[in-house]
């Protein structure tokens, strides 16, 4: 644990523990139970929120250890409606993985992107909650593109927010991009048995999926690619490394890599992802030169990254929204339509649209269909 952590979470114990902030009564043991509230940066407050805080709370990380994180709660103008302001959860995407790269710290990596994006979800009459998820802005290393930990710190997050604030209603749907619209198949598959009858789970919209990247990635290795990549998408193997190294610490995953590959491995732990995609720009190693033994060297090394990262693809209860932008090149577009395919051929109720714009371009551009699909979720 960095110095930084232990400073943050030790500041965070003690206002608890001195009750500078009134919180619930639940135990502070019970995954979902508030602990806190603090001021939230004005990096991260929300243009247009008529009030904004920072929610610190009990969830899960990797191996459903026990943990605090936070999020981000925004609230609309006005008087909430009878039964409280409806929730939107923002899953965010890929901010990085350093406790300075929080969303409730830092906000969105795209700003201008995300503000548009969450303000209309706002002015439509939706509270929404943006979970940091475990291990950023609190303790532990972040498990990144760990679907079931990130189901949990989004449930979890909005079983806190709707405890603490008594303007919330219980009902909520999830919104996500990227690795948050992961993040929003995973809700979507678990909310309503990881809610409990505490919470009215809707359904879901998720844009920028990450599918099948477990397929993609278990194909590096010494050389494999041979050369530089995106330099997002060299950030984006670096943060699943050290994902794959907090979900699984027996794994040697140090042992895998170059001496290039290492140092880069610990840039990454405290670089946000604007500033690692910069340096990877500049220097320009290529994912190849990262490894001295293949991935998929590690014992069951397929089965493991399907366990880690690979979306759940039948059990959905609600209806689910999935938007890909066709000329998107941060996730792998030809595997995210298949993973369309594969839930419609399991008859599960998702709604897939198409969208001729980038990865960034994707998130507004679907507000035409998410937003009257979200309505009528809460009709």
């Amino acid at each position: 644990m960095r110095i930084s952590r232990i400073a943050a979470v030790s500041l965070t114990l003690l206002a608890a523990t001195l009750s500078l902030v009134p919180v619930a009564s639940a135990q502070p043991t019970t995954a979902g139970t508030p602990i806190g509230v603090e001021s939230l940066s004005a990096a991260a407050t929300l243009p247009g929120s008529a009030r904004a805080e920072r929610l610190l709370y009990r969830s899960t990380t990797a191996g459903d250890q026990p943990t605090t994180t936070s999020a981000a709660v925004y609230f609309p103008a006005g008087e909430a409606p009878e039964g409280g302001w409806p929730v939107i959860a923002w899953a965010h995407g890929t901010v990085g993985l350093g406790d300075d790269c929080a969303y409730s710290v830092a906000g969105p990596a795209a700003v201008e992107r995300d503000w548009a994006y969450l303000g209309t979800w706002l002015k439509q009459g939706y509270a929404i909650v943006a979970a940091d998820y475990a291990g950023l802005g609190g303790p532990g290393e972040h498990p990144y593109l760990n679907g079931i930990a990130e189901a949990h710190n989004v449930v979890d997050a909005v079983k806190a927010a709707t405890e603490q604030y008594s303007s919330l209603s219980n009902k909520w749907a999830v919104v996500g991009q990227s690795q948050g619209g992961g993040a929003a198949v995973f809700t979507a598959r678990y909310a309503t048995e990881f809610g409990g009858p505490a919470l009215d789970y809707r359904g879901a919209v998720s844009t920028g999926v990450p599918a099948y990247i477990e397929d993609v990635i278990s194909l590096a290795g010494p050389g494999v690619p041979p050369v530089a990549l995106s330099s997002h998408l060299t950030a984006y193997v670096l943060y699943i490394l050290s994902g794959l190294r907090t979900t699984y610490p027996d794994l040697d995953i140090d042992g895998l890599l170059t001496d290039t590959g290492r140092t880069w491995l610990a840039r990454s732990q405290t670089a946000c992802i604007g500033p690692l995609g910069d340096d990877l720009a500049a220097e320009k190693p290529s994912i190849g030169s990262l490894f001295a033994r293949p991935l998929a060297s590690l014992p069951n090394a397929h089965a493991l990254l399907s366990h880690y990262m690979g979306l759940p693809e039948s059990g959905f209860d609600r209806p689910l929204f999935l938007g890909q932008g066709l000329l998107d090149t941060d996730v792998v577009t030809p595997e995210t339509l298949r993973y369309f395919a594969v839930l419609k051929a399991t008859n599960q109720p998702a709604t897939p649209h198409t969208y001729p714009t980038d990865h960034d371009g994707t998130v507004n551009a679907s507000l035409v269909d998410s937003l009257p699909f979200v309505s009528a979720l809460f009709a």
